[in-house]
């Protein structure tokens, strides 16, 4: 390893116009896990590297389809449905996360079955058994309003009266 791949992967950068050494150091963090692109921009920046050799790498990195926005969000979004997170919570980590509003909508438009996970995710908390009075619907509708489910499919989920739902 040369001493200036060493000095950057040690997190001592000399050269912030580098392109070489930005390019290794996004790299290795992709070697790590995939990351969105506003991610890794946001990394490298941080690690001391000048914005337009950062967006340039970056650029460099979409045409290798070495880093792929849709991938990523396509991937995030069945690893957190498997999880039992519902379209809200995922569509506000994917924004928070610097994802650009549209690939956000289509990533999570993109998956179709949202009740399944729901109902997993109700049954592994709560057991087998539906909610037999208000407090425990209740109770069950908040933890899946927290796991980011929309009131819609919470109420088909625990049996309530879905006539007058607007949001279904």
């Amino acid at each position: 390893m040369t001493s200036g791949r060493r000095d950057v992967l040690a997190g001592r950068i000399k050269d912030p116009f580098d392109a070489r050494a930005a390019r290794a150091t996004a790299l290795d963090t992709l070697s790590r896990r995939d990351h969105v692109s506003a991610e890794l921009t946001r990394k490298l920046i941080g690690k001391g590297f000048d914005r337009a050799v950062v967006d340039s790498v970056v650029e460099r990195l979409q045409a290798d389809r070495l880093l792929d926005d849709h991938r990523y969000v396509e991937s995030f979004v069945a690893l957190h449905a498997a999880r039992g997170h519902g379209p809200v919570r995922v569509r506000a980590d994917l924004r928070q996360m610097g994802v650009a509003e549209e690939l956000v909508l289509e990533g999570v438009e993109a998956h179709t079955d949202w009740l399944t996970p729901l109902r997993q995710a109700r049954q592994k908390k709560f057991g087998g058994a539906p909610p037999t009075d208000y407090a425990d619907r209740q109770r069950q509708a908040r933890f899946l309003a927290y796991r980011g489910y929309t009131s819609a499919q919470i109420r088909l989920a625990l049996g309530f009266d879905t006539d007058l739902d607007v949001d279904t």
